[in-house]
């Protein structure tokens, strides 16, 4: 734990709570003491670097040998992980320069480039990424309570501009612009005195603790909180588990669950011992994972995963490789690495004729840049199950010649090894598909394929049978699909030894519903172009549910969309189709509701379809969700009542104060797509109030996204982002939570935060005034 604010109080000074964690071994010390460093970009761009660990043990700044000039600084809580060695492809082009033992790569959350450096030494390397590993870590186990001091440390020591862990009242004024506040000066100068319990006109590090504390009073907290306790200044364990049950609908084995919240979030010794909770601890309990919307035991692996692989929402990956734009953009591993340590279950590579018979993967015919086919299978090979164990499908466009399509199959194998399915599992034509528990650690080609299982089986296809199907599936023009203008532009066929990897997701063309219903096999499965996809959805009826339901469907962006930018995929999860492909570089809403649905059981990028989306003879419809059995909807209620410590517009005025209000949006079938939003609070970002309510009824549940936005209000101009959370619909914990906000490209940043009181009736409940 970090000092207590009586701890501070003894010492006088504002202390990381990073930095007071931990012990200052010899790594900490070489990295607090600095190093020149080369910084690398490209085999012909090495630069000399002063990389230095503040005293905060949270912040790395590092400025140039030639000017002198501090050029950039970054957080800990940016790193995602520490890589040694030649493992990025900057660092593998200058292998035969610099040996491994001096060469390490900083990963940062998000889609931030990675930091590619080389010590002077193994040893300083290996200093580095030690240190850095133990500071990851330190973040990482961080509580909201340690997050909200380490943000408000990082605050202080901002504002204090000569350093001398003193904030006279000018710093404590411009201080508060930054934090978001638009304060009256007579009233931020009491608190100021109020705080100056030295009377030196300044204030110390535990004296700005005071200041903060009282400026930062929750008193809509407090007044819940009061309402609860019999003495206003503790919760009894009885009185914190009525809280539990009447507000929060905690029914499961609440006492216990309420000892145990006790027992992690109270900060008294003393109250512990009671079964009680302080004031403090109940913000603590708010603030926390179980106090959070997000129901927190959907944060587990929850669903059957032995179903069909149908019957599953596949979190899916378009153009795996490309890091930037459709055109010119670059190429990398690190795509398929980014996209695989996020829970992605089927990436796409594209492939064409490279250099010395080895195949290359890029955007065909473009500038984007390229790489070695069996680079990106040895990144798939390596970090396939880092998110969880169950299956990864390659996506393959494949442009290649024959000989170079045995050289992909050769690498597959020899690459991928056992991980690989080339086989039935049991030897036999398959009646379903295999289920995501059945493929646990198995790695699926996507492609075409010369003839069906049955030749795969018992025979080998003769001859004449062979490259009876073009090779390139999805190289797409607007609307028209590649399947039916290839035959004109390429007589390349299927090489054997690459068909015989295609087992469960041979790709065929698709002539129709009519069509595939009696005449498709259940490994069998077709693309469609997100505009082809939109006509189908588009047809009466529910046949593309039905489809769905026993066939595997994969949806992808239109060649057109050359800035990488995604269409809506709910559109596409409304009718069940599985592999709804997104550029996974581009943020926007698009991404956060991918994000929002992949969220659930344990990230693992497999959600299970609802049971009314699973059955060929399903009556759903989209369009007409009132007519499907078990038609249920419900009234979500949400009360905003405030924000705490929303961040600055990014790129916005400088000293500007953001106007926030609050928009909720519901994505879903279409008679659920909806959007409420507050009005906008003047000049305060800091800790707004709305206490307005929006309602929403929801007819298909099982299929909604609930999305919470923050905007800065401009009256002469669009709004700002702020923050957002997206999260599924039936994850949504009632009662008072906090809406944890995530940045635009999908980062944290505490202690960034909404309050809501949430309400879910059902609509035929709510006529009679009874709650669920």
């Amino acid at each position: 734990m970090w000092p207590s604010d009586v701890e501070r109080a003894e010492t006088g000074n504002m202390t990381s709570p990073c930095s007071a964690r931990l012990q200052l071994d010899d790594n900490l010390q070489l990295m607090q003491t600095g190093s020149m460093m080369r910084k690398v970009k490209s085999r012909s761009w090495k630069k000399q670097r002063y990389f230095k660990l503040q005293e905060d043990c949270m912040t790395i700044w590092y400025k140039s040998k030639k000017t002198g000039k501090t050029k950039s600084t970054f957080s800990i809580s940016d790193i995602e992980t520490v890589r040694d060695g030649h493992q990025s492809e900057v660092l593998q082009s200058i292998a035969d320069e610099f040996q491994p033992a001096l060469c390490f790569t900083i990963v940062f959350y998000g889609r931030r480039g990675n930091l590619d450096l080389i010590a002077n030494t193994p040893e300083e390397a290996q200093g580095w990424i030690q240190g850095l590993e133990k500071l990851i870590e330190a973040v990482k186990n961080m509580d909201q309570k340690e997050l909200l001091d380490q943000w408000i440390c990082d605050w202080f020591q901002k504002a204090d501009k000569n350093k001398d862990g003193r904030m006279n009242f000018k710093e404590v004024l411009d201080l508060l612009k930054m934090m978001n506040v638009d304060m009256n000066e007579q009233h931020a100068y009491r608190l100021f005195q109020m705080a100056d319990k030295s009377e030196s006109g300044t204030l110390e590090g535990d004296e700005f603790v005071l200041f903060y504390k009282a400026l930062t009073q929750r008193d809509e907290v407090l007044k819940i909180f009061q309402d609860y306790s019999k003495d206003g200044k503790k919760l009894t364990l009885l009185e914190f588990v009525d809280f539990l049950r009447q507000e929060q609908l905690e029914v499961e084995n609440t006492e216990e669950f309420a000892m145990d919240l006790i027992a992690r979030y109270e900060p008294s010794e003393t109250a512990q011992k009671l079964h009680a909770l302080s004031i403090d601890g109940f913000l603590s309990y708010l603030l926390s994972r179980e106090g959070s919307v997000f129901d927190v035991s959907h944060l587990q692996l929850y669903q059957d995963m032995t179903q069909p692989l149908c019957h599953y929402f596949i979190s899916s990956s378009h153009n795996t490789y490309l890091m930037e734009d459709q055109l010119r953009g670059q190429s990398s591993v690190e795509g398929y690495i980014r996209a695989l340590k996020r829970g992605c279950g089927c990436v796409e590579v594209d492939t064409w004729d490279g250099p010395n018979g080895e195949p290359i993967v890029y955007h065909g015919h473009t500038f984007t840049s390229k790489i070695f086919f069996r680079d990106v299978v040895s990144a798939i090979n390596k970090y396939a199950f880092r998110a969880s164990e169950f299956p990864i499908i390659l996506s393959l466009e494949n442009h290649c010649s024959l000989e170079q399509q045995d050289t992909m199959a050769h690498h597959l194998k020899s690459i991928l090894g056992e991980k690989l399915v080339t086989s039935t599992l049991d030897g036999r034509i398959p009646v379903q598909l295999p289920s995501p528990e059945e493929l646990k650690g198995k790695i699926l080609l996507k492609g075409k394929k010369n003839g069906g299982l049955e030749n795969c089986l018992e025979e080998p296809p003769k001859e004449t049978d062979m490259g009876s199907r073009e090779v390139s599936e999805e190289e797409d023009n607007g609307e028209i699909e590649e399947e039916k203008r290839t035959s004109k532009k390429s007589k390349d066929r299927i090489s054997q030894a690459l068909s015989d990897c295609v087992i469960y997701c041979k790709s065929v063309p698709f002539e129709g519903f009519k069509h595939s219903r009696p005449c498709y096999k259940v490994y069998e499965m077709s693309s469609f172009t997100e505009y082809k996809a939109r006509k189908l959805v588009r047809e009466p009826g529910n046949d593309f549910v039905r489809h769905n339901a026993s066939h595997l469907t994969r949806v992808y962006p239109t060649g057109l969309r050359t800035d990488s930018s995604n269409y809506n995929p709910q559109d596409m999860w409304n009718v069940g189709c599985q592999m709804v492909a997104l550029n996974f570089q581009t943020a926007g809403v698009e991404m956060d509701l991918n994000d929002g649905l992949f969220q659930q059981n344990a990230r693992c990028g497999y959600v299970l379809k609802p049971a009314f989306m699973r059955s060929v003879d399903t009556n759903f419809n989209p369009d007409l969700p009132q007519d499907t059995a078990g038609y249920s909807p419900v009234i979500l209620s949400i009360l905003v009542i405030s924000a705490q410590q929303l961040p600055k517009v990014e790129n916005g005025k400088e000293g500007s104060i953001v106007d926030p209000l609050v928009r909720v949006e519901i994505f879903g079938v279409p008679m659920d797509q909806a959007r409420q939003e507050t009005k906008y609070i003047d000049n305060n970002g800091f800790n707004p109030m709305w206490n307005e309510r929006l309602q929403f009824k929801i007819h298909v549940p099982e299929l909604a996204l609930v999305r919470f936005e923050v905007e800065d209000y401009d009256k002469t101009s669009r709004n700002d982002f702020v923050g957002q959370y997206t999260l599924p619909f039936k994850s949504v914990k009632s009662g008072y939570r906090h809406v944890h906000l995530l940045s635009r490209d999908g980062m944290k940043i505490p202690p960034a935060s909404l309050f809501v009181f949430i309400r879910i009736t059902e609509v035929a409940r709510a006529m009679q005034g009874t709650e669920v």
